[in-house]
């Protein structure tokens, strides 16, 4: 049998087609890092669909990256946080293909994590390729863990319960960040990782694929060039680059990855878990039938969406 869209999707995105007569909107073309980057007023517009979060508290601060440049943290309590008692903590590294997204295009999606799960966030503001290319946003990444744990006594963080966790380049990065802080000896609780961009050499389409692809093939790639010009698909690509280069998986935090069975980074994120299973880390790995990338931000109120937000509280719970 042929892959089919989850009924529920299927209705959301029907419900998203331009009216009849309208064109259908241009898709950007491989290489074309702008028009993928002009994007950000749809993230702008799914983020102002969710919750304010009003009871969310929202502090930012600014840490020095590898290269002394200062990015922008921003610090999210739930309203029953007490940083007398220590517990846990996530730094969340957004989503947006390597160039776009930002912390205020993720804002209420980060305060509603906080707020469901009664756990503390940081958002980092990572810099973007290609004006700032790798190694910049996985440094950043690890910028904004080393940080936290900094400054864990302060904000009431058991710097030994900190996960990382992103979504689609996020889940990338926050991967990246992860291998980093095992190089460096700093600890990870848990890596939680959101349909993931893990690969640079995905980019050539599996047809059964294609027609489903919501970031497709050509934007990966794009992304990818951005991130790492040239090399990209080449033999020098290092594994806090692109995690799925890694060679050596050993040692790394438990694992919690999903991705759909519709999106382009199914296979690398299945094989990423294997990969890290294969070592003895502990892996849960959901692959939701039926489900493009970004799912869960199309269809927020179907019934797959809800599953993988409770899915996700509870590993948070559980930190």
């Amino acid at each position: 049998m042929s892959y089919a869209l989850d009924t529920q999707l299927r209705q959301a995105l029907a419900a998203m087609r331009p009216a009849e007569g309208e064109p259908p909107p241009r898709r950007p073309v491989r290489g074309d890092w702008e028009a993928l980057r002009a994007g950000e007023s749809g993230l702008a517009a799914l983020d102002a669909m969710k919750p304010a979060q009003p009871s969310v508290g929202r502090a930012d601060h600014h840490v020095a990256s590898h290269d002394g440049a200062e990015i922008l943290l921003r610090w999210y309590t739930p309203a029953a946080h007490d940083p007398s008692a220590v517990g846990p903590a996530v730094v969340y590294l957004h989503g947006g293909g390597m160039v776009s997204g930002s912390v205020a295009l993720f804002d209420r999606l980060v305060a509603g994590y906080a707020a469901d799960s009664g756990v503390p966030f940081l958002s980092v503001d990572y810099r973007r390729a290609p004006e700032h290319p790798h190694p910049a946003p996985a440094e950043d990444g690890f910028a904004g863990l080393t940080w936290l744990a900094g400054h864990a006594a302060e904000l009431g963080v058991d710097p030994a319960r900190i996960a990382l966790m992103g979504e689609s380049a996020g889940g990338g990065l926050a991967a990246a960040a992860t291998l980093l802080a095992r190089t460096r000896g700093l600890p990870v609780a848990r890596q939680i990782l959101v349909y993931p961009m893990l690969d640079d050499r995905t980019t050539e389409p599996d047809p059964a694929l294609l027609p489903f692809a919501m970031w497709s093939y050509d934007d990966n790639h794009t992304g990818w060039h951005a991130l790492l010009g040239d090399a990209v698909g080449g033999p020098d690509v290092p594994g806090h680059a692109a995690p799925a280069r890694e060679e050596d998986l050993s040692g790394l935090p438990p694992a919690y990855i999903e991705v759909g069975e519709l999106d382009i980074f199914r296979d690398e994120d299945v094989a990423y878990a294997r990969r890290l299973a294969a070592t003895g880390t502990s892996v849960e790995l959901h692959v939701h039938p039926g489900c493009p990338h970004a799912f869960d931000h199309l269809a927020p109120g179907s019934d797959v969406a809800r599953r993988a937000r409770a899915d996700r509280l509870r590993v948070l719970a559980g930190l």
